[in-house]
């Protein structure tokens, strides 16, 4: 297996905005470059309108990180940037640094497949000034897009009931490394496979799937279509039945399983991909089932969601297995988490000064401190790990609650130490993690619609500074 590093031969050191640049470059300039910082990426809401999101995208951080290199021409490409006086925007000097420093950051983050809420840190990221600002647009590109379609996959392999969802939306993905990610975080959500052959081959994900409509419209027949799709696929045969009648697709590809059978082989299933799903998933489960085959599956297509899948299993339909496409790989309902990335205290010495970003929605307002999550049952607590609190008392962030705890388990664990990458658990034991996290969540928060709210809070010590820092700033801009 490849890594996407290594899939694009190409530095992706610049990719990036080019405003994190101007800021390091003015970091440099001032000296400060070199200031110890910690900066927090998390998402305000949930997505979807639903109660959770599934971390995903860490090996991806991890792997672009370790990878982070600029090659002359990437240096040659920063030094010709001009301002608005057509001299160099960079300093070169600063340019030299880039060239010269290693990224020496550490990364500490929730394991890919853990169940997360609201101003949780996914990834709390600590180092030189300069360094973690440049890294904040990658950061947050590899790990939205991971995460977003990672939580649609978990709602939609939740709505199917243990049924099998197959990735199908490489053709309508946002390009091709979009389609490569949205096949990872699809399976890392509880896919069972993807289409997509790249995917299969760059993450070791099962690879699934069937002809098209236009394998059938080039024979005479749709009979002598599926005769001839045995034939060169015997352990690979499922009929797609719908280019012309339905039913009778499924009448003819009972005659062909038969065919099959006798050189040993067994029809595999057929697929519906138009018309009224339900109705016609019923009687092809009968059809299938008078002729013999009872363990051959009716796979549906056709622009699902968990919201489709929700509405046809209430109809009664007869669906085993579900390939679902567009609306997976697009997040197509929510096309972006939102996810953010805020710098949250910087040291100078031995003393940090920890930082808040004001707002009149509350919901911006940040978080200070180097953050921790401690999880217990009742509610998921926010420390700051530099001043740990030595009784569990919090407050919750959204309407003030106090509670007290006992127990937990921190969440963020080392994914990088100064520039070098921690071993990480497989994209197997990730998708094990969401599936039994997922698993695990109550109805009341796991459902679809109008689900509870998760309590998240601060540590009283924490909600303390928050609230000093939050008065002092106001008090500092009047």
């Amino acid at each position: 297996m490849r890594t996407p590093t290594e899939l694009y031969k190409p530095s992706l050191a610049l990719g990036t905005d080019l405003y994190q640049l101007t800021m390091a470059s003015g970091y440099w300039s001032l000296g400060r470059h070199e200031d110890e910082a910690v900066f927090h990426l998390f998402f305000r809401r949930n997505p979807f309108g639903g109660g959770y999101a599934v971390a995903a995208g860490l090996e991806q951080v991890v792997d672009f990180l370790a990878n982070w290199r600029l090659d002359e021409a990437d240096l040659d490409y920063l030094r010709s940037l001009t301002g608005a006086d057509d001299r160099p925007l960079l300093a070169p000097g600063f340019i030299d640094w880039l060239r010269d420093t290693p990224l020496n950051v550490s990364v500490d983050a929730v394991p890919e497949g853990t169940v997360v809420y609201p101003h949780e840190p996914l990834l709390r990221v600590r180092g030189p000034l300069a360094w973690c600002q440049l890294i904040e647009t990658p950061l947050l590109t590899l790990v939205n897009f991971a995460t977003l379609i990672a939580t649609k996959a978990a709602r939609i392999t939740r709505a199917t009931a243990g049924e099998p969802v197959l990735e199908f939306g490489l053709r309508r993905a946002q390009g091709v490394d979009g389609g490569l990610a949205a096949s990872r975080a699809a399976y890392l959500g509880g896919c069972a496979g993807t289409s997509n052959v790249l995917a299969g081959r760059v993450h070791g994900i099962p690879v699934r799937g069937t002809h098209a409509h236009s394998w059938v419209m080039s024979f005479d027949s749709e009979l002598e279509a599926f005769d001839a799709y045995a034939d060169a696929m015997p352990n690979n045969c499922v009929l797609l039945v719908d280019t012309y009648d339905t039913l009778r697709g499924v009448e003819r590809a009972v005659e062909v399983g038969r065919r099959l059978r006798e050189r040993g082989h067994e029809l595999i299933g057929v697929r519906l991909d138009s018309g009224k799903l339900a109705e016609l998933s019923i009687e092809a489960r009968r059809i299938l089932d008078d002729g013999g085959f009872p363990d051959a599956a009716v796979v549906a297509s056709n622009d699902l969601d968990e919201h489709a899948v929700g509405k046809l299993k209430a109809a009664g339909a007869r669906i085993g297995v579900w390939g679902i496409g567009t609306k997976l790989v697009t997040a197509y309902d929510q096309p972006a988490l939102g996810g953010v990335y805020k710098l949250a205290g910087i040291r100078q010495g031995d003393a940090w000064s920890w930082k808040v970003k004001l707002s009149e929605d509350p919901i911006k307002v940040s978080n200070p401190g180097l953050l921790q999550i401690r999880r217990f049952d009742e509610a998921d607590v926010l420390y700051n790990a530099a001043d740990p609190p030595t009784h569990w008392r919090s407050v919750d962030l959204a309407d003030g609650t106090v509670r007290d705890h006992e127990g937990g388990e921190d969440l963020l664990v080392p994914a990088v130490i100064d520039g070098g990458p921690q071993p990480l658990p497989s994209l197997a034991d990730a998708r094990a993690r969401c599936a039994e996290q997922v698993a695990a969540l109550p109805d009341s928060i796991a459902r679809l619609s109008g689900p509870h709210y998760r309590p998240v809070a601060l540590a009283q010590p924490l909600h303390d500074l928050k609230a000093r820092l939050i008065a002092e700033a106001r008090e500092t801009d009047r």
